[in-house]
């Protein structure tokens, strides 16, 4: 008897097997072309990215170092398509001859990559960031403020750091602000939801260090003033015009401890106190 010399070797998954194995968990991928070795390190690689990922943004999305867990949430959205693609080549290259490209081609497959990519990118900036500035906590003191007027005493967890220092001042504003909407001196709609109390309201900055901020809640007047257009044509335009401060707010600055408190610098801005 002879053995046949030279007879290609050819691996039991296809190219495109290996591609869609590697996509749906780290490492599947390489384990089908007997890689066991490169498959326990890219399994391990993924649980350790899904702690890290996870941990980074429970502790840091609503801090200064909000970038830090969204970078890192890409970073392992980019390894999981890094290692699809290097299943499937080394399945490819074992194969004797490559076939013709199928219907559903490589790129298509690591194409869907891109709807945990969206999903990330979009859904992030939906929970995150909105502690890294005083900027963004007073939008959110905004949107919740006014939710006090149907008894509610519950602020939303990392707006307020003591609720006692704030609730008092926050309510009996929105009380000043309905006595100003039955006297007829806000807008037509302020009697309709508690929300439309705000909309003669101007909340601004007025100094920031960095570690603390001191914003004003005004009601506004809207006056007419003569302005030129193209520095040529005559025109008018409405700006606001403080009228009273109806709330001041003093935020702060406190520093958050990373993943495993890790103490990275980060910080996390919130409403320290409100008073009339």
């Amino acid at each position: 008897m002879t053995a046949r010399v030279g007879a290609p070797r050819v691996s039991a998954a296809t190219p495109g097997r290996a591609l869609r194995l590697a996509l749906l968990a780290w490492g599947l991928g390489h384990r089908s072309l007997g890689e066991t070795a490169a498959a326990g390190a890219w399994l391990i690689a993924e649980a350790v990215g899904i702690v890290l990922v996870l941990l980074a943004t429970v502790s840091l999305a609503n801090s200064t170092w909000y970038l830090v867990p969204f970078l890192l949430g890409t970073l392992f959205i980019g390894l999981w398509a890094f290692q699809a693609i290097d299943a499937y080549r080394r399945a490819e290259r074992r194969q004797a001859a490559r076939p013709p490209t199928p219907r559903g081609s490589p790129a298509a497959v690591v194409a869907w990559l891109t709807v945990p990519l969206l999903l990330w990118g979009a859904g992030f900036w939906l929970i995150g960031a909105e502690g890294a500035s005083p900027g963004g906590i007073l939008d959110r003191f905004v949107s919740d403020w006014p939710r006090l007027a149907s008894g509610q005493v519950a602020w939303p967890s990392g707006l307020v750091s003591d609720p006692a220092a704030v609730t008092p001042a926050a309510r009996t504003a929105l009380g000043d602000l309905a006595d100003e909407c039955r006297a007829g001196n806000l807008t037509a709609d302020c009697a309709t939801a508690p929300a439309n109390l705000l909309h003669d309201v101007r909340l601004r900055i007025v100094s920031q260090t960095d570690t603390a901020a001191t914003a004003v809640a005004e009601s506004v007047d809207y006056v007419q003033r003569p302005t030129r257009v193209l520095l040529v044509f005559n025109g008018t335009e409405l700006v606001p015009v403080a009228r009273d401060t109806v709330l001041q707010l003093q935020l702060t600055a406190t520093p958050v401890a990373g993943p495993f408190g890790i103490e990275l610098g980060a910080r996390r801005w919130q409403v320290a106190s409100a008073s009339r």
